[in-house]
């Protein structure tokens, strides 16, 4: 039997083309990877020589990765998914001991996320987290390209395929600055909102998608006074009476005063949503991962709050 001849680049080079590759930058691989750009050059090269073969060629002020760049960029993606089964296998060896869970949150999810994970990690100490927060168009693009395994969303989209786990309500809200006279009305009617000024957030934010999705169902054409890129941002911009805005309960303080707005009631408000858990249909999710959906569905069915508890 012909020996297994070990390959000729190290995971470390092969994670540095993958990168460059799915990118099509060296800058934007460096960046994602944490090293400096001559470091994403030098691996590149490094490999190019050990295969005596071209990977990338100039593109304008860029690169391109040859057609020998991609057949290694899946050799490299079959590579890493051994690499995680044999880690999964390990892990269900030790007890799942150790480990990695990557999960990305869209931007509302960072005030409370942190306790599902500090939940998860009490019950597996040795697992480390490496989490993502970003808006709802960033988080869609690292499940794309399998840099996360889990998220949790919104506004899940079509493509790819995804498995979904609810997790508990997620009430949008319309805020204005205290003392604002809607505040102080019994129940506002929604078609007031008509050339009113609005805030929304940047384009790619859930929060923004159900926003714009509600005001079509209404036929509301309000006044867009900003965006902004921020719940944080939207709150100090009602404060200050720049004009309403719809954000996340979620997003509020217990007493929405204490960040200076109060919630208008208004007709067909609060916007009922849901915070999905997601995570690929088409991928084996690690073990890690895999634990962290069972733990999420327990908390999901616990008769107390659910997986806000």
């Amino acid at each position: 039997m012909t020996p297994i001849r070990p390959p000729r680049a190290t995971f470390h080079q092969l994670r540095t083309l993958e990168a460059v590759v799915r990118l099509g930058s060296i800058t934007r691989a460096a960046q994602e990877l944490h090293l400096t750009q001559p470091t994403v050059s030098a691996q590149i090269h490094e490999l190019q020589t050990a295969l005596d073969t071209v990977l990338v060629e100039p593109a304008g002020r860029g690169i391109r990765p040859t057609e020998a760049a991609r057949m290694l960029r899946a050799t490299a993606l079959d590579m890493f998914a051994r690499w995680q089964r044999f880690e999964d296998e390990l892990q269900a060896l030790h007890g799942l001991e150790r480990g990695v869970l990557r999960i990305a949150g869209v931007t509302t999810t960072e005030y409370f996320i942190a306790q599902w994970l500090h939940r998860y990690t009490t019950e597996h100490p040795g697992i480390d987290i490496e989490l993502a927060v970003d808006n709802r168009d960033a988080v869609v693009r690292r499940l794309r390209e399998e840099t996360i395994e889990l998220a949790v969303m919104m506004l899940p989209p079509d493509q790819p395929p995804l498995e979904s786990l609810p997790l508990m309500d997620n009430p949008l809200v319309l805020i204005a600055p205290l003392g604002h006279p809607w505040t102080r009305q019994g129940r506002v009617p929604r078609q007031r909102l008509q050339g009113a000024p609005l805030l929304l957030r940047e384009p790619g934010s859930g929060t923004r998608l159900a926003t714009e999705a509600w005001l079509r169902a209404h036929g509301l054409q309000p006044s867009i006074r900003a965006t902004l890129g921020s719940n944080e941002a939207i709150k100090h911009a009602v404060a200050a009476g720049l004009g309403l805005a719809i954000l996340s309960r979620h997003a509020l303080a217990d007493d929405p005063a204490r960040d200076g707005v109060a919630i208008v009631p208004m007709s067909g408000t609060p916007i009922e949503r849901r915070w999905m858990l997601v995570w690929r249909r088409d991928r084996r999710l690690s073990l890690a991962a895999q634990r962290f959906v069972e733990h999420m569905r327990a908390a999901a069915a616990a008769p107390a709050g659910g997986a806000a508890a």
